[in-house]
């Protein structure tokens, strides 16, 4: 078996836990192994569906 790179699934955990803001030193180093890019677009999704999800739970209690 070959070595693969992190993909789709680890940088959506990074995502998420660089949102809470909480990270082990462990988690830190394997995120150094994680693409860039993938991370960027990955975190500008979250975070257009976290501002949507706020904007719908918003308009509910209004």
């Amino acid at each position: 078996m070959s070595a693969r790179r992190p993909g789709f699934l680890r940088s959506v955990r990074a995502v998420a836990w660089s949102f809470l803001g909480l990270r082990k030193a462990s988690g830190l180093e394997e995120d150094a192994h994680l693409h860039p890019l993938l991370v960027l677009a990955v975190g500008f999704g979250a975070a257009v569906v976290l501002v949507l999800a706020l904007m719908a739970l918003v308009r509910w209690i209004v």
